[in-house]
């Protein structure tokens, strides 16, 4: 077996990408600290063709040297928007008819497994913070909370790697079955 070369992974230019169809997500990043994980979060939305990011409150912005160490300029591909208050962006993500969905540990989440994105339905998926996770604040505005299912001895998953399996998940549920 031989590993293709870049020349051969015939991907779109950031011009055919901003006009391809796109997994009708919004990805919202509540206060997250680290810019390398801003950035790895921008280069999974881009992988996954998601509609935007929002980028809330502590949440680094492009341009940022950090946030492009990681994001290996999906930063020009993926459409991105900042709001200085999570609950501003989730007011208006749900008046453009996102459902509001946090990825969080909490009474009556819904186990990732168990939910089934809606063909003709926008999401807004909203991760939190590395220490503290989605605020309070914004988790009472939420429609629904979905939760990763797991099996070892620590209590969460790196927010990079619950937006990698949550975005495959609806990515393979909207487009794949």
């Amino acid at each position: 077996m031989r590993k293709l070369k870049l020349d051969e992974l015939n991907r779109a230019s950031v011009e055919e990408f901003k006009q391809q169809d796109k997994l009708p997500v919004a990805v919202v990043l509540d206060n997250v600290r680290s810019m390398h994980n801003v950035g790895s979060i921008f280069r999974t939305s881009d992988g996954f063709a998601v509609e935007q990011v929002c980028l809330c409150g502590i949440t680094g912005q492009p341009p940022h040297r950090e946030i492009e160490k990681t994001a290996l300029g999906a930063t020009q591909s993926v459409n991105w928007t900042y709001y200085a208050d999570t609950l501003q962006a989730v007011e208006d993500l749900r008046s453009s008819g996102y459902q509001i969905i946090a990825i969080e540990q909490a009474e009556q989440s819904v186990m990732l497994n168990n939910f089934t994105p809606e063909a003709n339905q926008k999401y807004a998926l909203i991760f939190g913070n590395e220490v503290n996770g989605v605020a309070d604040g914004v988790m009472a505005q939420i429609d629904t909370c979905l939760e990763i299912p797991q099996f070892g001895t620590k209590h969460s998953f790196n927010i990079v790697v619950s937006a990698g399996i949550v975005l495959w998940d609806f990515f393979a549920k909207l487009n794949l079955s």
